[in-house]
């Protein structure tokens, strides 16, 4: 491919690649919906920094091959590690409230406020609720957050932000 802004030879990259790209990643990751994010945004970040690719250092099958498996492992371990976080957090509230020396009221209460939290987490569109479970369970900065995600700094704190945003929005429906 000889210039990777003009359009109709990035369309005829795609459509030679792409395939490609979501082989690789469906393996890695036995999500169809996720390994078609995974292609989309290799092929995003290729147009907005075309020289991310080096004809010089190999061939384009595989640039896209590496990209796609990298990408999608990268994928795998957010989604691994929000699992994880997840079940901690239900975890921490499922002995929170055993473990609770105060009366039988109080551990109600308590529980119910956990189910509501987990409630208003669960909900939050992916990509805030990776970002706002990784911070606060996962004890991940926002860096760290943005690194694993492949996004700006910026991105990864504005997800934190409006995840817990609408969270609180979606705690004060439940109250």
């Amino acid at each position: 491919m000889s210039n990777h802004t003009d359009p109709d030879d990035f369309e005829a990259l795609y459509r030679s690649y792409a395939p490609l790209g979501l082989q690789v990643a469906k393996k890695v990751l036995d999500d169809p919906a996720a390994a078609e994010d995974v292609v989309q945004d290799m092929f995003l970040q290729l147009w907005r920094n075309p020289g991310s690719f080096n004809p010089a250092r190999g061939q384009m099958k595989s640039y896209v091959s590496m990209v796609a498996r990298s990408r999608s492992i990268d994928r795998w371990r957010s989604r691994a590690a929000e699992r994880a976080a997840l079940e901690r957090l239900a975890t921490e509230a499922r002995t929170s409230v055993r473990d609770s020396t105060d009366g039988a009221d109080q551990r109600a209460l308590d529980g119910e406020r956990r189910r509501e939290l987990l409630s208003a987490i669960v909900k939050l569109p992916s990509e805030q609720r990776e970002a706002v479970v990784l911070a606060y369970c996962g004890g991940q900065t926002a860096r760290e957050i943005a690194d694993g995600a492949d996004v700006p700094l910026g991105t990864a704190k504005s997800r934190i932000r409006l995840g817990l945003s609408r969270a609180r929005g979606h705690l004060s429906e439940a109250a």
